[in-house]
């Protein structure tokens, strides 16, 4: 580090554009360690950082050995970034290209359908029939979407629970809720490749933590082997929730007022009480 550090009298003037250019870069470099953080590009992006303000010190002290050495590497750690990186950075661009015009619900409208999902979502562990159903939030998931059938059907507690019925032809695959409309069934999604679940989960699990990887969708999944409810969030699972805690968890995420709790609804298809359950292993679906 001594050489990049002349005697502070032969630094060159620090003028007001240096220092603009200096809190750009902070900025940048802030933004996107907020994006990884918590992920395995993190270490890594980190020692980038520091040899990228190594560089800019042996410009600033004009060290130009020094410059010329991280100059010509900093490419190639660029590009093993890319490389290495592809997830965390895909899911990064996906929250840049989130649609601020997107509309909201009206609470009304937001209660009765969370309200119809935690309902479906009881009823399928009451009976332990496997389900997997993805809400739409700012990042658009035309791509999961077009990999399924196209719905385009008003969501109700009826028609969810139709679909995932062992027999029904859509039960494969997730479901794909926009606001009050399920765009498309039998979708394919992304299973996550993180290590740190190993064997931990079962296919369904891991698709509903890969999309969570690479958008800012909420997964909700019902285990066909246990019943179990459990809810992925930002890359992270929430194993054997109770459907008050969906609820709860929901109503946090989505910011509408007055969590339900667990409803007991007047339906064609009557709902089971759901005992409660404690997950000592974890689902392989």
């Amino acid at each position: 580090m001594a050489f990049l550090l002349p005697s502070l009298s032969s630094l060159p003037p620090l003028t007001l554009a240096g220092v603009v250019e200096v809190l750009i870069l902070a900025f940048l470099v802030y933004q996107v360690l907020g994006m990884v953080r918590g992920s395995p590009a993190s270490p890594f992006l980190v020692w980038v950082t520091l040899l990228a303000a190594l560089y800019f010190a042996a410009r600033w002290g004009q060290r130009e050995t020094a410059q010329r050495f991280l100059a010509t590497i900093f490419p190639y750690l660029v590009l093993a970034t890319i490389v290495l990186f592809q997830t965390e950075i895909r899911r990064g661009l996906a929250k840049i290209a989130r649609n601020p015009f997107r509309s909201r619900f009206s609470s009304f409208e937001a209660r009765q359908f969370f309200e119809d999902i935690i309902m479906a979502m009881s009823r399928l562990s009451s009976q332990k029939i496997g389900a997997l159903i993805v809400l739409e939030r700012e990042t658009a998931l035309r791509t999961y979407t077009e990999s399924g059938i196209p719905l385009q059907a008003r969501l109700s507690y009826d028609l969810l629970v139709t679909i995932f019925q062992p027999r029904a032809p859509l039960h494969d695959g997730a479901v794909i809720i926009r606001k009050d409309k399920i765009i498309a069934a039998a979708c394919f999604l992304p299973l996550s490749v993180n290590p740190i679940w190993g064997t931990q989960l079962g296919t369904r699990h891991r698709a509903a933590v890969g999309i969570t990887e690479e958008t800012d969708a909420v997964a909700i999944v019902v285990s066909e082997e246990t019943g179990a409810i459990s809810l992925a969030v930002s890359g992270s699972i929430e194993l054997d929730i109770t459907a008050e805690r969906l609820a709860e968890r929901l109503g946090k995420i989505f910011g509408y007022p007055g969590s339900p709790a667990t409803p007991v609804p007047s339906r064609s298809v009557p709902l089971e009480e759901t005992p409660a359950r404690s997950m000592t292993t974890h689902d392989p679906s």
